[in-house]
């Protein structure tokens, strides 16, 4: 008869291959890292004076799409006052349907805003429920291609002075909504 022989055969240093790979993959790790860390881009977000608000950090949700919308609309404001040589009314914005001037359902989860044309020449929407959004100004002035002149404020009674002129709103309690474009928010980098 035969007997049978059994030979164990063990592995040739499986352990140390394992550490070998496990030390390439944190060196790695540690130098893609590194990189990362000596190139990323500092965000400094340049502050903004008492009298403003930023459009993108300190406004509520509600606020921000009135603003939007006011941004956009501005441009149909001009081109219709140089049809009519007049600014158009609420009215007229609201049947054209250019938010936040129609009564939607939009404009009544932003607040329900109120909006009337004052002889400044501004546009100004009272707030129906200040706790979602405020009251906003917009001054128009002559040049069509000047920044928007957006004001805000958050008193449920708001006071609109006389004459709108920065220092009577911001006495008011108003501050103008400013928009900041920066890396942060463009996501491109210059080089």
């Amino acid at each position: 008869m035969s007997t049978s022989t059994t030979q164990v055969v063990r592995p040739a240093g499986a352990g140390h291959e394992t550490l070998y790979v496990l030390l390439f993959c944190l060196i790695v790790l540690l130098v893609a890292g590194s990189v990362v860390a000596l190139h990323g881009e500092k965000q400094d977000v340049a502050p903004v004076a008492a009298h403003q608000l930023d459009a993108r950090r300190d406004l509520t949700p509600g606020e921000q799409g009135i603003y939007a919308d006011l941004r956009v609309t501005l441009d149909e404001i001009h081109l219709l006052q140089q049809d009519q040589q007049a600014l158009p009314s609420p009215a007229q914005l609201a049947e054209e349907g250019f938010a936040p001037f129609a009564q939607d359902a939009s404009s009544v989860s932003r607040g329900g805003h109120r909006w009337q044309l004052l002889e400044s020449p501004a546009y100004l929407g009272l707030s129906q429920v200040s706790t979602t959004a405020g009251s906003f100004l917009m001054r128009i002035g002559s040049d069509a291609n000047a920044a928007p002149d957006i004001w805000l404020t958050r008193n449920a009674n708001p006071t609109v002075p006389g004459d709108l002129a920065d220092s009577a709103l911001i006495a008011a309690g108003w501050q103008q909504v400013v928009a900041q474009f920066d890396a942060g928010v463009t996501r491109q980098h210059r080089h």
